[in-house]
């Protein structure tokens, strides 16, 4: 193995805004993931709403009694 800088030192420490962009980017992936979990989950809840809705429509409302 040949000595290089690369092998000898440690690499330069990260700036304030190599760190800010790092944070930046993680933290958009997670709330980019939340999102389409969150909009898979809508719409297999609605497919699930729909199809109940398919199956037994609803009743019409009762008749509301008549005042004396």
């Amino acid at each position: 193995m040949t000595a290089t800088k690369q092998n000898l030192f440690k690499p330069t420490k990260f700036n304030a805004e190599m760190k800010a962009a790092d944070t930046n980017a993680a933290a958009r992936g997670i709330v980019a993931q939340e999102a389409n979990a969150r909009d898979k989950k809508t719409e297999r809840l609605r497919a699930l709403r729909l199809a109940k809705e398919a199956i037994s429509p609803t009743a019409p409302p009762p008749q509301k009694r008549k005042k004396k």
